[in-house]
């Protein structure tokens, strides 16, 4: 591997792209932020899954028939509440939040799929977010548009690399032939 510093060193897109010149304090801090956010999303995905009594209730699960999206989906109000009450306990509505929900904690906490995980967290907290409006306490920021530049943010940042499985995960055969995958 060349050095970051190196005139040598290569500067195209690369799976085998040289170290980020952020600090090591740096890119431990982006992975500490990988893995919580991702721990966000996956304890969601879990209580939603198994009923665990935090936000879902221990007979409100998934696995014993009842719609993940069905609570919060029905009961909004504001400018796009027609939209997503139609979505509300919707099958495909159920599927795709649930994938989108624990696919971007496993690969946050792991550090794989970096780029589909913020392009998957654009669409599920771009809707979360649209859902929301108008919003209390701001005119137009919230915790879904702080995670949703967060997620982006760790992406191109490669914050899988540290504390994560993102270096392995880029040497694989298939996201060598599919780097989007990165």
């Amino acid at each position: 591997m060349t050095d970051i510093a190196s005139p040598t060193a290569s500067t195209h897109e690369s799976n085998d792209k040289p170290e980020s010149p952020l600090s090591p304090f740096a890119r431990v801090a982006l992975a500490l932020a990988r893995i919580c956010l991702g721990w966000i999303f996956l304890w969601a995905f879990l209580d939603k899954l198994l009923g665990l009594g935090r936000g879902t209730p221990s007979d409100g699960s998934w696995l014993d028939g009842n719609s993940p999206t069905a609570g919060y989906l029905g009961s909004v109000e504001g400018t796009f509440a027609g939209l997503f009450s139609a979505m509300s306990g919707q099958v495909w509505a159920d599927w795709l939040f649930m994938l989108g929900m624990g696919g971007l904690g496993v690969s946050l906490i792991l550090g794989i799929g970096m780029r589909v995980a913020a392009i998957g967290g654009i669409a599920l907290l771009g809707m979360l977010w649209l859902s929301s409006l108008p919003l209390e306490n701001n005119p137009f920021m919230d915790e879904h548009l702080v995670y949703l530049v967060t997620a982006i943010a760790l992406a191109a940042a490669r914050a899988g690399d540290t504390l994560g499985l993102g270096k392995a995960w880029a040497r694989t055969p298939l996201v060598r032939a599919l780097p989007f995958l990165r």
